[in-house]
């Protein structure tokens, strides 16, 4: 008989146990409810800072943190809002702006998922996104229809919010008009003496939706005079750009719309490859207002686009979480206004 020797058994350390808010509350020297309280951010009841100071050091102190299942069990829904993973490249702006709002909702104690779903699009994405449970969901662009919005809501989310153009049956909408900002790049154009207008659409795959509105925006505003547009379908890659730029001359234009900053700073690079000036032979409007634009030479003009603060996306969604039987909310949050330098 092989005899086992007793150290064997004590060998591995033994696990630690989980800290619970029993542990913090005795720390603290507080009752649990008061750890909750602090530590959930809840405004209920009012708790001095010094007590509220020395609940967050226990809890720090312990390694604690409030139990997300927990929690949702005693409030009856989730504090999980989730926002899809952007599929389409979406540009410094708008990666800013939703940095912008995932604190906005973190202040207002929810926690923001951002769900990759990868090979599903529309109402099957909506499908993924219910098996998490989320209270509330935020759609960018036009990445659900209805039946999704209705497939969220029976797994229990309170709200869906949608960013784009379009507004979806069921959901909270914030308008986006990007005709509008193709509508004032067009008009300064016209403006300023030009008569022949290009208007880059991006060929990368789901930038579209931005796109076709801009395009639409641009033939809105020289409607009716005598002006023309041209389409130009442009890959962002410096080949597609000098592409364009040997054919410029035959193209017979003065002037383009490149779809955002980047586009411009692309095109407006290869145009001076080629020998064009800028702005005497070929005229160049962006979007969205880069830093960038502003140090080139010369200065790209540029449509200045104003998003809503993040803190009033997440407002929207802390009132349809807290009331979400109240009508769909509507509402325009997209401003553009051309800010003129030395490109046009």
């Amino acid at each position: 008989m092989v005899q086992i020797p007793e150290s064997t058994a004590s060998s591995s350390p033994a696990p630690h146990s989980v800290p619970t808010s029993a542990d913090v509350a005795r720390l603290a020297g507080v009752s649990r409810a008061t750890v909750s309280y602090v530590l959930n951010n809840s405004g209920a009841v009012r708790i001095s800072e010094p007590t509220r100071r020395r609940v967050r050091e226990a809890a720090s102190e312990l390694g604690y943190v409030p139990h997300a299942a927990a929690r949702s069990l005693r409030a009856g829904h989730s504090r999980i809002v989730l926002m899809p993973a952007p599929a389409i490249p979406v540009g410094p702006l708008y990666s800013h702006y939703l940095n912008e709002l995932h604190g906005a909702l973190g202040r207002l104690d929810y926690t923001v998922v951002q769900h990759g779903s990868a090979g599903l699009h529309g109402d099957e994405a909506a499908r993924a996104w219910a098996e998490l449970r989320p209270v509330a969901v935020i759609v960018p662009g036009a990445g659900i229809g209805p039946e999704g919005v209705a497939v969220l809501k029976r797994s229990g989310a309170r709200a869906v919010v949608t960013l784009g153009p379009d507004p979806v049956d069921g959901a909270h909408a914030l308008l986006m008009d990007h005709e509008s900002v193709g509508h004032c790049a067009g008009a300064h154009l016209y403006a300023r003496g030009r008569r022949r207008i290009g208007v880059v659409v991006p060929e990368e795959r789901g930038l579209d939706v931005f796109s076709r509105p801009r395009l639409a925006g641009v033939r809105r505003a020289l409607h009716g005079t005598d002006g023309t547009v041209t389409e130009l379908p442009l890959g962002y890659d410096e080949e597609s750009a000098a592409r364009l730029a040997a054919r410029w001359r035959g193209l017979g234009l003065d002037a383009v719309f490149a779809y955002n900053d980047e586009y411009a700073m692309l095109v407006m690079r290869a145009l001076q490859d080629a020998g064009l000036r800028v702005p005497e032979d070929a005229a160049v409007i962006g979007a969205d207002d880069l830093m960038l634009g502003r140090l080139l030479r010369p200065r790209l003009s540029t449509v200045h686009i104003d998003l809503p603060p993040g803190r009033y996306v997440a407002d929207l969604v802390d009132r349809a979480v807290r009331n979400p039987g109240a009508a769909p909310e509507r509402q325009a949050v997209l401003g553009a206004t051309v800010v003129h330098r030395e490109s046009t």
